[in-house]
């Protein structure tokens, strides 16, 4: 039985999905006004871990995770830049894929709707709030009215009502009946994107934007609703009411959060360094930074540096090399009597390990821990010799397991036949300048087909202000 850790009653609860073998699942995307950094990077990381494990487990999965692509900072850089909002979204989306594509996120199937497509969704559950009594217009405005909502505003966060109001700043506008009542739909401004509205024209919120597409894809009650920490409140508590007071049902059932990324054991935004994905695939492989993440625990924080990168990439290594090993035995006239049933037996032992790991909540950090263990006990095996025929198969039967679970369930891709190792110097110098003559005509996309080509076959390139420098 597969438990979550469910943010919403405090504790592990068994995982019940409202269709028999069938999960419904909303996860919060990134807001589309720049690179995605390694804050990002986790959810994405490790929600697509969860989408593999409940297949693996024999489950459907219907998957969103959304693109918020209309919001203050899209609005402020397509101003400065003198182009339009959607210009801005295009361009990071693009790059969205271009580097999620390193982590091996599993596409297929994926429902990634964008905000400004479902505005007319937002609109219909502002209209019914604004019925039901929960919601009113302001200078054409329209706010959630938090005293309304009885069931239990803060739930989610565990904050109280009125802890809240006496935390919350004067509001010196004094168009909201209470400083906690929170932005549904925001008259327009001028240099703003603006849609047609019963109040007029204007902009979504961005709470009732996660409202609308999981009740557009999932329905009014779904299974899990994941993102990051820092989500809790009040993005998801905003969530919860507005969802459940304008569309009925139970939203979602299970809340899933992952912790923050520290870096020199301070979180990212308290720090003020946002270290983009981009950046760091210029110094690692993406599978080794999906290792990375998938090696702690999701709920707890982890600590970004090179020295942990690093780890995860020997860590990856040594499990290559076990794999190589087995590839590499000699399999024509096996003369030896040892037919490894304590192996045969440890890995059965380990498959099961592995199941109880990801079951208590998603415990990937444990998960690999067993992984490492097979990898040993392979090892082991190997080194004493003395092989049968019926050992070499229980080998081969370790090899398709641990293949199995890191590249599909795991989703960490494995490089396991030879490098090409005898590309020369000059014909890399050929290539470069190649690339330099597209930089050159603007052709940019040859120009990254060449980067990605490269980096595919372990060479790794930097741009600099003169030249362009590559390493192997």
């Amino acid at each position: 039985m597969i438990k979550i850790y469910n943010t919403l009653t405090g504790q592990l609860d068994e995982f019940e999905p409202l269709k028999e073998k069938e999960v419904s699942m909303y996860v919060c995307g990134p807001t589309v006004y720049n690179l995605i950094h390694i804050g990002n990077t986790r959810p994405a990381v490790f929600f697509d871990t969860v989408r593999r494990y409940f297949e693996y487990r024999g489950f459907k999965v219907n998957y969103v995770q959304n693109f918020t692509d209309v919001d203050d900072k899209m609005i402020n850089k397509a101003n400065a830049e003198n182009i339009t909002i959607k210009e801005v979204a295009d361009r990071y989306i693009k790059a969205y894929f271009e580097d999620t594509a390193k982590l091996n996120l599993k596409e297929e199937g994926m429902i990634r709707p964008k905000a400004t497509e479902n505005i007319e969704e937002m609109i219909e559950i502002i209209l019914s709030l604004i019925d039901k009594g929960y919601a009113y217009e302001s200078n054409g405005d329209v706010y959630f009215e938090v005293d309304k909502y009885k069931e239990g505003y803060g739930k989610l966060s565990k904050q109280k009502i009125e802890d809240l109001k006496s935390g919350a700043r004067i509001d010196v506008s004094e168009i909201k009946k209470s400083a906690i009542d929170f932005t549904l739909w925001k008259a327009s401004k001028p240099n703003e994107p603006s849609w047609d509205s019963p109040w007029g024209k204007g902009r979504p919120g961005w709470h009732i934007e996660c409202s609308a597409m999981s009740r557009k894809y999932l329905g009014n009650s779904f299974d899990i609703h994941g993102g990051g920490q820092d989500l809790i409140f009040p993005h998801h508590e905003n969530e919860i009411a507005q969802s459940k007071c304008g569309c009925g049902g139970t939203y979602a059932r299970y809340w899933m959060h992952n912790g923050y990324i520290n870096i020199n054991g301070e979180k990212m935004s308290k720090s003020g360094s946002f270290i983009l994905l981009r950046e760091i695939l210029e110094k690692f492989e993406g599978r080794v930074i999906r290792l990375f993440i998938l090696g702690a625990h999701y709920r707890k924080p982890m600590e970004f540096s090179d020295f942990e990168l690093n780890q995860a990439k020997s860590s990856l290594e040594r499990i290559e090399n076990t794999l190589k090993r087995i590839k590499d035995l000699n399999r024509e006239n096996l003369v030896g009597n040892n037919k490894l049933e304590d192996l045969k037996n440890f890995k059965v032992k380990m498959e099961e390990s592995f199941i109880e790991a990801m079951d208590e909540d998603f415990n990937t950090a444990q998960a690999l821990g067993y992984i490492f263990e097979l990898v040993k006990a392979v090892n082991k095996s190997i080194d004493e010799g003395d092989i049968s025929k019926e050992g070499i198969k229980v080998i081969d039967d370790v090899y398709t397991y641990l293949t199995t679970v890191i590249e599909e369930v795991l989703g960490v891709k494995l490089k396991l036949e030879p490098e090409i190792s005898n590309i020369s110097t000059e014909l890399i110098e050929l290539i470069l300048e190649l690339r330099r003559d597209a930089r050159a005509k603007k052709n940019w996309a040859l120009s990254d087909k060449i980067r990605d080509r490269l980096s595919e076959m372990g060479i790794q390139i930097k741009d600099g202000k003169d030249k362009t420098t590559w390493t192997m």
